[in-house]
């Protein structure tokens, strides 16, 4: 699946997909259970715990001093967590008050290369490219797409390098511009990411406020295989003022 967009829950908002920013909250345990393997799960009143999906990472994050992991539970659609090492989550109840917070670096790098993923889309798609695949992992970074029949040409290193300039050009000028990166709920419901005028599409992730804040996005290869055309790429997170 390419994009995802979270589900919503009477016990749980999702306070990532408020904010990307929002790295630190108090709240209460919304719900506990255990998966089939009898490890338990806690899921918070108020999340702020991105799980793995859409192509990013799961935040790394911590639950009453205890590390955690966040994922989607199948059954209910809440956010759980599960403790990465022992049993530090096995005294919490229902209701209990706790204290969550968000690994700030992981996240600003997270919503860094996911944007980075929407610009570089936004690119691909004024060569007549549509999208196939992506992957915003740290160090694994790409866009996949499915090529024209013209594009046939991109087996050409010279061509290659011809059409990585100018997705480097689209990208260069729209951070250049500070474009906004905005998000809004469509009529079925569906979270849809805006980067201005440029790019529009369902995503559950996580972003930065505007295009300014992305530093060092590196467009380093663009190859043609079996109809597709991959982009890869690197970004980063400005550094705070």
């Amino acid at each position: 699946m390419v994009h995802y967009f979270a589900t919503k829950s009477a016990c749980q908002d999702d306070l990532y997909l408020q904010d990307t920013y929002l790295t630190d909250v108090a709240t209460t345990v919304a719900a506990t259970g255990r998966d089939d393997t009898g490890t338990t799960w806690i899921a918070l009143r108020h999340n702020i715990f991105h799980p793995q999906g859409g192509g990013q990472p799961a935040d790394r994050g911590w639950l009453v001093g205890c590390e955690v992991l966040p994922v989607r539970h199948a059954a209910t659609g809440l956010v759980v967590l599960h403790a990465w090492e022992g049993t530090g989550l096995d005294a919490l109840t229902e209701g209990a008050a706790v204290h969550a917070s968000v690994d700030p670096g992981a996240r600003n790098l997270h919503a860094a290369l996911h944007t980075a993923g929407h610009l570089v889309e936004a690119a691909g798609r004024t060569e007549g490219w549509t999208l196939a695949g992506n992957n915003h992992f740290p160090g694994q970074a790409r866009i996949e797409f499915t090529a024209r029949e013209i594009d046939t040409d991109l087996v050409d290193g010279e061509a290659r390098e011809q059409a990585a300039d100018r997705l480097r050009g689209f990208v260069d000028r729209a951070i250049a511009a500070d474009v906004l990166v905005t998000a809004d709920y469509d009529d079925e419901g569906r979270r849809i990411v805006r980067l201005g005028d440029l790019h529009a599409a369902p995503c559950g992730g996580t972003h930065v406020r505007s295009l300014a804040d992305l530093a060092q996005v590196t467009i380093s290869a663009v190859k043609q295989k079996k109809g597709r055309v991959r982009v890869s790429y690197t970004a980063s997170h400005r550094p705070a003022q």
